[in-house]
């Protein structure tokens, strides 16, 4: 007779995404969100520094061009979704306090908005909030859901999320939330990564994200939850960039646009609430 020892799920806990769920479409799972969100957590403590290395540091200039598009006037009032550890939410807030300057008015304000704490508790740290301000900080940083925003109808000027449609449950409900929360007139920026359609550029695409990337982001986290198996295969099933243009169109945006960003790898969408 053969016993078998109960594992600690403490010391061995279950990963966020096993082989066989991404072997499927990640984005069918029931509970994707509580998925997501365990992995976030994991790779938080490394989550900069896998950007800048596994992107060459183009992840920064791919904010920069998000902020362009959003055509930003002085004043504005930015909603950052999934707004991770804060990257694009400072990016926004250093341009609107540019924009500010000429005419001695109010910058505007940058909300940051993400349901990973372990992600908002880092973002916090990098703004050099502390607990003697948190209650008006300058740049504000939320726990919240892009389907359900905690944020009155027609009460910011522009909604980003980067690299973050994808990992909603429900898409096409997140962006109905953009649209309600926009001002008539207001913006939606969408920067998120897509397959190259360059056949060349796609095979190395898929070497690199397929099979390189998800080995030595692993190693640098020391991931043990799946997520850099996840973030690849959650790009390659996810809506192609048609699809994505459809669902905005479908969630009310006109004007829709989109910019492909470092030879297809990433692309930036830009609608206008009518």
């Amino acid at each position: 007779m053969v016993f078998t020892l109960p594992q600690d799920t403490a010391l061995h806990p279950e990963p966020a995404w096993s082989d066989r769920q991404l072997a499927d479409n990640p984005h069918a799972e029931p509970d994707k969100a509580r998925r997501v969100e365990k992995m976030f957590a994991a790779i938080a403590p490394s989550y900069d520094l896998n950007n800048r290395v596994h992107s060459f540091g183009r992840d920064q200039a791919w904010r920069r061009a998000a902020v362009r598009l959003a055509d930003l006037k002085p004043g504005d009032r930015v909603l950052d979704v999934a707004c991770g550890t804060g990257d694009l939410t400072f990016a926004f807030a250093a341009e609107l306090n540019r924009l500010a300057k000429p005419q001695t008015i109010e910058p505007g304000q940058v909300i940051g908005l993400d349901f990973t704490q372990e992600m908002l508790t880092i973002a916090r740290q990098k703004s050099g909030e502390t607990q003697a301000d948190a209650d008006n900080p300058l740049v504000p940083f939320r726990h919240g859901d892009a389907m359900a925003l905690p944020l009155p109808d027609a009460s910011v000027d522009v909604v980003s999320i980067a690299f973050g449609i994808r990992n909603v449950a429900d898409p096409a409900k997140a962006l109905a939330e953009f649209h309600r929360v926009l001002r008539p007139g207001g913006r939606l920026i969408v920067l998120e990564f897509t397959v190259p359609t360059n056949p060349v550029t796609r095979l190395g695409y898929h070497f690199y994200c397929g099979w390189l990337m998800p080995r030595t982001a692993s190693l640098i986290a020391r991931d043990k939850s799946g997520a850099y198996k996840y973030l690849p295969r959650s790009v390659n099933t996810f809506a192609g960039k048609a699809q994505l243009i459809d669902a905005l169109h479908i969630a009310g945006f006109a004007g829709v646009t989109t910019k492909n960003l470092t030879l297809g790898i990433a692309a930036c969408y830009r609608g206008v609430k009518r």
